[in-house]
């Protein structure tokens, strides 16, 4: 059983920085992906950014909304992702959630429909 547990939410000032880290166990080799996604309240769970190995191939993709200020990284010798969230901003408050699945092409879509696992969430909270 798959199973992935965030950490590093907390609350900041825009403009801040923050690092969430995301630890998968019980999980599967080969092609796969992990990804990031955040929920606001009162809206739709939305996709931040993913990234994927599939047959020695790895790639990187990022909703427009965080691009230049996500980071997104694989520590595959600690079977962990991070997703490192500068210039932060009061619209990126959200719980913000790890999500894993073997390597499919909807994947680097940002769609909550291709992935599987999911880890119960952070909160991340910016004030203006």
């Amino acid at each position: 059983q798959v199973q992935l547990v965030e950490s590093g939410g907390g609350s900041v000032q825009a403009g801040g920085y923050l690092r969430l880290s995301c630890e998968a166990s019980g999980y599967f080799y080969g092609s796969n992906c992990m990804a990031w996604f955040r929920q606001a309240p009162g809206k739709e769970r939305e996709g931040v950014a993913a990234a994927y190995t599939n047959h020695g191939m790895s790639a990187s993709y990022y909703a427009d909304s965080v691009k230049g200020r996500f980071t997104i990284s694989r520590d595959n010798d600690k079977n962990t992702m991070y997703l490192q969230m500068n210039s932060l901003k009061p619209e990126d408050t959200a719980i913000y959630y790890c999500a894993a699945d073997r390597w499919n092409p909807e994947c680097v879509n940002l769609v909550p429909r291709a992935y599987e696992y999911w880890g119960q969430g952070t909160q991340v909270t910016v004030s203006s």
